[in-house]
């Protein structure tokens, strides 16, 4: 019997991207692609949930919060969030997300447990971080080894439910974070007010890692001064300013470490008025404000806030010719932030 051999089909032509579909760094937009997948994610605000296909285009690499699929290959969503290009790498950033430290963040924590030689701390990581007992200033500044009296007294320098402002000194090999307070700038918080709202790597409004953490604000109504943190961890410190004795003394900033005193571990807040009472309340009311509109939250727009709830407040006073609407949320809080935002952007 005589075989035949047949000449191949010639190949399907490729489509070419118009050049109008492609970015600057030479991907094709997938919104112009016909696979139907591909134009429903990158309509609106493309967030998907877990279990979703993002594509199942082959010229994509997954990435983080994403899997591929052995049937079919394509990429399917892990977390709830919204999708992320770059280059040809799609990823889905988490709408809530764990905060994943590291080395230099400035982060507000609570010491969870005492330990021999530490401190648990919780930053909202997915592992407590660790606070040892040689990463302190002792009181009067005092630089030896530490001892079993130090061991004996550990608690006297912070004890459960303290928070404590640090700074991420390293990272071990579990993705835990290794802390220290060896600053006049870092350690126990009191006079104030805690917030935990979303940190550095969850989607919406939240704290993001800017040129400055810690500032203070000189408040409206003569109230006084408010020192306010913001830790990269998504927890956040607000309180009444106090002078340190350095700046009292005037003393050399190469022994600043010498006027530790018992002092910066006391629990013992101290005498706050109401006009400064109402001033922190006042922040603490523009940032939860800001978070809830999905505004990333750093010192140049909780200051636009700031100043905009004033401005909001003397005018409601003007027309009603009464006392002040301290709330902002609703309506109120919706026009602080188009305030705020504007004044930024402008």
């Amino acid at each position: 019997m005589a075989i035949s051999i047949l000449p191949p089909a010639p190949a399907a032509p490729v489509p070419q991207a118009n050049s109008d579909n492609a970015d600057s760094d030479g991907d094709i937009d997938m919104a112009a692609d016909d696979n139907p997948t591909s134009r429903v994610l990158f309509a609106g605000k493309g967030i998907v949930t877990p279990g979703e296909s993002v594509t199942d285009d082959p010229q994509w690499m997954r990435g983080h919060g994403t899997f591929t699929s052995p049937e079919n290959h394509s990429i399917i969503a892990t977390v709830a969030g919204t999708v992320q290009r770059t280059n040809k790498l799609l990823s889905v950033r988490p709408l809530r997300a764990r905060y994943t430290p590291e080395i230099g963040d400035l982060v507000v924590g609570r010491v969870v447990e005492v330990q021999t030689k530490k401190w648990k701390v919780d930053l909202s990581a997915p592992l407590l971080a660790q606070l040892p007992l040689s990463a302190i200033n002792l009181p009067g500044g005092i630089l030896r080894k530490r001892t079993t009296t130090d061991e004996l007294q550990i608690r006297t320098f912070f004890s459960e439910g303290d928070l404590v402002v640090a700074e991420v000194q390293s990272i071990h090999q579990d993705g835990s974070a290794s802390l220290h307070t060896r600053s006049l700038k870092y350690g126990k918080l009191r006079n104030g007010v805690f917030m935990a709202v979303s940190g550095t790597g969850g989607g919406g409004g939240g704290v993001v890692r800017s040129r400055r953490q810690v500032w203070t604000v000189n408040t409206g109504n003569r109230a006084g001064e408010v020192d306010v943190i913001l830790g990269v961890n998504g927890y956040i410190w607000i309180s009444k300013h106090t002078a340190t004795e350095a700046a009292n003394a005037q003393i050399s900033i190469t022994r600043l470490e010498d006027t530790v005193t018992s002092s910066i571990y006391s629990s013992q807040n101290d005498e706050i008025s109401a006009p400064m009472r109402k001033e922190i309340a006042r922040l603490a009311g523009c940032i939860r404000a800001l978070v809830e509109g999905g505004i990333r939250v750093d010192e140049e727009i909780v200051m636009r806030a700031y100043e905009a709830s004033l401005e909001v407040e003397a005018e409601q006073m003007a027309d009603e010719g009464g006392g002040s609407q301290d709330y902002l949320g609703g309506e109120r809080g919706k026009r602080v932030i188009s305030m705020a935002v504007a004044a930024a952007r402008g």
